[in-house]
């Protein structure tokens, strides 16, 4: 298993990384480890969270890793200067590793699934909002 970590990632302008500080492990199973990107605003609830919490199915013969990232929509009031999240976007995932399946599988699995989504096409249908016609 691995070991809790920052993540850094680029931004949406491909030269900016984007720091997400290593908040909390996980404890065990069902528990979620938590990724903060700090440099996301001056409150708590203005900053990017990703979540990854693991546990076994009931007859424990698969592996459920799910996850969500957050990044809030931040507006201040010109009026009061008061900052408050006005929108956030959710992303929610879940991946399902049967234990029978060979590692070698597993990993060929993982490596593809991630690589479709960091790929153009998949990445501007889900910034348009619309899949690809």
């Amino acid at each position: 298993m691995p070991s809790m970590a920052n993540i850094t990632v680029k931004a949406a302008n491909g030269t900016t990384d984007v720091v997400y500080t290593a908040m909390a492990p996980s404890s065990g199973d069902g528990v979620p480890a938590v990724w903060r990107n700090e440099a996301g605003g001056s409150a708590t609830a203005f900053k990017a969270t990703l979540t990854l919490a693991s546990k076994f199915n009931g007859p424990k013969t698969v592996r459920r890793l799910s996850g969500t990232f957050q990044l809030p929509q931040v507006a201040t009031d010109s009026t009061t200067t008061l900052s408050t999240v006005v929108n956030t976007v959710p992303v929610n995932f879940s991946f399902a590793l049967p234990i029978e399946v060979p590692q070698t599988i597993i990993d060929e699995a993982v490596h593809q699934c991630t690589n479709l989504l960091s790929s153009t096409l998949v990445r501007d249908a889900l910034k348009s909002g619309y899949a690809p016609t």
